[in-house]
């Protein structure tokens, strides 16, 4: 069976019009070849900050679902492709924080990647590396810079790969069956796709909104502390 969707149904929805930012998109174009290779760009690249990882993911698991009308992906090869991804992903970019990570984030002009790094920094101070490995893998953005910067920061090569293989396997093989479950128990729910997406990039954002309010809080009461003082 072939990783990549049948090219009558790439036809049909637009071969070469790929958007690298829409899940359907790509999963319409690449199939289960497209998990694998932007949860790798995503999780271990440091230029892959801006791809969809959580909404591909349970897209993924929507379209495998048998019966759609759109593009059917195998969940096997969906499986295969999303824990490849993710867990080789981020062992490169481990290595690459190891190889100099820190040079390469400061010579980056990226806000967001940024404050990714300062997010990521402050997950591993305050949860230890373990838990903060774990987290990282659900908080967009925090998942790409908090691999090298494990690196960069000498966490030990065995800790990170036993922590990293346990996010990633429940990240990734959790959405895609999160996705197949609800396609199983919903008739017709690919016909919802883009709200379902939307939603589930929402959720994702969650974590990053509230790790954002409660630094600006302790930035704010760190303020108030100084001003009290003669």
């Amino acid at each position: 069976m072939p990783l990549g969707p049948q090219p009558d149904a790439l036809a049909a929805h637009g071969q070469f019009a790929v958007n690298a930012l829409d899940a359907g998109s790509l999963l319409t174009a690449f199939g289960a070849l497209g998990v694998a290779v932007v949860l790798f760009a995503e999780t271990g690249l440091l230029v892959g900050f801006f791809l969809p990882g959580d909404s591909l993911l349970f897209t993924a698991g929507l379209l495998c679902v048998p019966g759609g009308t759109g593009v059917h992906l195998s969940l096997w090869q969906v499986l295969l492709a999303a824990v490849g991804g993710a867990l080789s992903g981020a062992q490169v970019g481990y290595w690459i924080g190891r190889r100099g990570g820190r040079v390469i984030l400061a010579r980056s002009r990226s806000r967001p990647l940024h404050e990714g790094a300062e997010r990521a920094e402050a997950l591993l101070a305050r949860y230890g590396h373990a838990k903060a490995i774990v987290l990282a893998r659900f908080v967009p953005v925090v998942r790409t810079v908090l691999n090298p910067l494990a690196g960069a920061l000498d966490v030990p090569a065995g800790v990170f790969l036993r922590w990293q293989v346990v996010g990633g396997l429940v990240w990734s093989v959790g959405l895609v069956l999160a996705g197949y479950a609800l396609g199983s128990s919903l008739p017709h729910v690919d016909r919802y796709l883009l709200p379902l997406v939307a939603l589930i990039v929402l959720v994702s954002l969650l974590p990053l909104a509230r790790e954002v309010l409660r630094s600006r809080r302790a930035r704010r009461d760190r303020g108030v502390a100084e001003g009290e003082v003669p």
